[in-house]
């Protein structure tokens, strides 16, 4: 009998899969094997629950998200079986077209299904647009009159892109595209508009949405989302931005740069996932620009009175007032998966109605596969296109291609942005590293001091007795662009003393991933310019 597949949260390198298997192997599994790369493992047939598990591991960072048991009848089809198609794909955006797109790749016909817009968050209500605004705040937010243009200008590139990457594609690839709400009606059907479709494997990609909290008289207050603040033509006056990752501070600094004073509320730190240092310089910054800061803080309630919207905010034991304009609400994300008839067939999600997946981005359905947001696994656009393709692969093309979420670059893309790869020091102590870590200030490195502009800092994280790479954070201009070198060193297992003796080409940001590496064995104040 085959082995009971297990999606495992939390691990971030080898001795994390120690810490899981002997933990599990305490709950009383046996012939545990743990793959912290993908997050996954299994355990034979007949072991403990996801209870028991789960009991084993309390005090951890570690989680057993869910287990699929061996396929049974309602396992992947024979080549021999008919359907109407090889892959049907819920949703139409980037983890939709990706998985669409290397079924295609393959000789696969497929069609896609889409209740909305086509084209998913990131082109319409996501990335695209909420990058376009934040340039035009930042090269025309003085001017009159100006946040009604960017939001012309963001439409348009809008408009285009969706037409050239999502709808082009469509005719491009021959996938059959059909509008309509599906819901799910066994293992490899759906029905549309009263109408089954049957299909080889099924592949779910329909997104997420914003996250309301439940605050009293939040809704009849009133309050914008990252949907609906893309389509603000005049900036309020004074704003509070409830959530302070990186929705909230993104969009929160945009109408900050088009003239809102804004108030920014944060349950824990602003970045709670970043280094404290890079914390700390963006609170820095955001004050120096005017606004208020409200680290953990709990809006209580919210109110209208005179026009103007109050948050009553708990800081500590102190109860502040805000008083606002408007009030923008990012604390989060919401997977679309409740209207998609998941129990109907017994597909497993999380407490927040997010799809578990396997390593081979399975559900607990072996033909039904699911990528992107809807899941649980990190919620960025490469991640969704990587899993959806992934999916595909592994539904259709017989290999096995999975996700490693080791190094996975998040970037924040704030004035100055914010970008980390591997681990933070926390997070790297927390599963048993004894670490080494520098912090190098923008003022040492050239290419600040030439922009004039030295607010920020780059951090390493290193192993102490090897000197591997763990970890990168910066916040700097270009921190973003910066982060890719860091990917590949953790990537490669390159230690600080490889980093230091890398290239690096002079007057360029990147130039600070070598200076911090440099700053292990020596003080890199006392180096002449572009010194070895």
């Amino acid at each position: 009998m085959a082995d009971v597949e297990l999606v495992i949260e939390g691990m971030t390198c080898a001795d994390c899969a120690v810490h899981v298997r002997q933990g599990l192997e305490r709950a009383g599994a046996h012939a545990v094997k743990i793959d912290w790369r993908s997050g996954a493992g299994t355990i034979a047939p007949g072991g403990p629950s996801l209870e028991e598990m789960n009991r084993a591991l309390d005090g951890t960072h570690y989680r057993v998200a869910g287990l699929r048991e061996p396929a049974n009848a309602d396992g992947p089809a024979s080549d021999g079986d008919s359907y109407d198609y090889d892959l049907i794909v819920l949703g139409s955006g980037g983890g939709a077209f990706a998985g669409a797109i290397r079924a295609r790749d393959l000789g696969h016909s497929v069609l896609m299904l889409e209740m909305g817009t086509i084209g998913g968050t990131c082109v319409n209500i996501g990335c695209i647009p909420s990058k376009s605004l934040l340039v035009s705040s930042l090269k025309h937010g003085g001017q009159a009159g100006a946040l009604r243009h960017a939001v012309s200008v963001k439409a348009a590139l809008v408009e285009r892109l969706r037409q050239e990457k999502y709808i082009d594609l469509i005719d491009e690839y021959g996938i059959v595209l059909r509008a309509g709400a599906a819901r799910l009606s066994g293992p490899h059907t759906v029905e549309v508009d009263g109408e089954t479709i049957s299909g080889r494997a099924i592949l779910i990609a329909t997104g997420a949405r914003p996250a309301i909290p439940e605050i009293e008289g939040l809704e009849a207050a009133g309050y914008l989302t990252s949907t609906s603040a893309l389509e603000v033509l005049e900036p309020p006056r004074r704003l509070a931005v409830i959530g302070a990752n990186s929705v909230g501070l993104e969009l929160g600094q945009m109408f900050g740069n088009f003239g809102a004073h804004v108030t920014f509320i944060s349950r824990r730190a602003l970045t709670p996932r970043s280094e404290p240092e890079v914390s700390a310089m963006i609170r820095q910054v955001l004050e120096d620009q005017g606004h208020t800061v409200l680290e953990h803080a709990h809006t209580r309630r919210v109110r209208s009175e005179d026009g103007e919207k109050v948050l009553e905010v708990q800081v500590g034991a102190e109860t502040r007032e805000v008083h606002v304009d408007q009030i923008l609400v990012a604390t989060g994300r919401q997977p679309n998966s409740e209207h998609l008839g998941l129990d109907t067939v017994d597909v497993n999600t999380d407490s927040s109605g997010a799809i578990l997946v396997d390593r081979d981005q399975r559900t607990s359905v072996p033909s039904i596969y699911a990528a992107g947001d809807v899941t649980s696994q990190p919620r960025f656009v490469y991640v969704a296109a990587a899993g959806g393709a992934a999916a595909a692969q592994n539904a259709l093309g017989g290999d096995e291609q999975r996700l490693d979420f080791a190094n996975l670059p998040q970037i924040i893309f704030t004035s100055p942005q914010i970008a980390l790869a591997g681990l933070t020091e926390e997070r790297a102590r927390e599963q048993g590293f004894d670490v080494q870590t520098t912090i190098l200030p923008l003022e040492a490195i050239p290419r600040a001091l030439v922009n004039g502009d030295t607010s920020g800092l780059f951090k390493l994280v290193a192993e102490a007795d090897t000197g591997r790479l763990l970890g990168a954070s910066v916040i700097a201009d270009a921190a973003g662009e910066v982060i890719q070198a860091a990917v590949l060193a953790i990537k490669a297992g390159m230690t600080v003393t490889d980093l230091a003796s890398t290239w690096a080409p002079y007057l360029t940001m990147a130039e600070g991933l070598k200076l911090a590496a440099q700053t292990f064995g020596r003080d890199v104040s006392k180096l002449s310019c572009c010194a070895a």
